[in-house]
């Protein structure tokens, strides 16, 4: 369920039985020909349609991460290290105070994985709290069938072309993008890597047929529920 259908006493009646919650984090960044929220709006879906069965609040996602490398793609935003951290530790805080033990931090972007660092530094220091850091597009599962339906796709690509992260007022190209060299992503500086990446996409098809993806999706939901259920120790 989402915190924004629920009021302060109904958490509070949620947390005398269970101690779990989902916080999405997202980004605001260049995603070629799809949408500037593609990295925000497959976290928050994701948390809410597997969190909703169980009953347990989904917080709003985070839209803005780490992006450095796409400064120079006009809409992306991107936070410094220092502030991210900073974040993630007051939000952590935040819902430790009312008694959250067990936290679900679905994630969507690759550039936040700091969040996990800074995740395990805080339970060091609250001892009792649980925290996981959920990368959806690489959980085992989700990647095995992601590369059966094609083994070239990365950023931008056909992986992340869902009907609700695609815009409906873009003609997309029907071409295989071959795959760019993802290293230079940390040795160019923001314009020169655009001019590297052209369009965005990392390489591979830039959409492929909705069943293909759904079918993806299943999975993915499959195994964010286990993420979610299960391995709390």
């Amino acid at each position: 369920m989402r915190i924004a259908e629920m009021n302060w006493m109904q958490v509070e009646e949620f947390l005398g039985k269970d101690d779990r919650a989902v916080v999405p984090l997202g980004s605001t960044e260049q995603h070629a020909y799809l949408s500037l929220m593609v990295d925000s709006l497959i976290p928050e879906r994701l948390a809410r349609e597997v969190a909703a069965p169980l009953g347990i609040p989904v917080f709003p996602v985070m839209p803005f991460g780490l992006s450095p490398y796409f400064s120079a793609f006009p809409g992306t935003v991107t936070l410094r290290l220092e502030t991210y951290g900073h974040l993630i530790r007051d939000i952590l805080d935040s819902l430790a105070r009312p008694g959250f033990r067990r936290i679900l931090l679905l994630n969507g972007h690759g550039g936040n994985a700091p969040a996990g660092s800074v995740a395990l530094e805080w339970m060091s220091e609250n001892p009792g709290m649980k925290v996981k850091l959920y990368n959806w597009w690489i959980a085992p599962q989700t990647l095995a069938k992601i590369k059966e339906v094609d083994g070239v796709g990365s950023h931008a690509s056909w992986m992340e072309n869902f009907p609700w992260t695609r815009l409906a007022d873009v003609t997309l190209p029907t071409t295989r993008k071959a795959p760019i060299d993802t290293a230079l992503k940390s040795v160019l500086d923001s314009q020169a890597f655009r001019e590297y990446v052209g369009d965005g996409n990392y390489g591979g098809y830039y959409q492929r047929p909705d069943e293909e993806m759904m079918a993806i999706w299943e999975v993915a939901k499959a195994e964010a529920t286990q993420a979610l259920e299960e391995g709390w120790g």
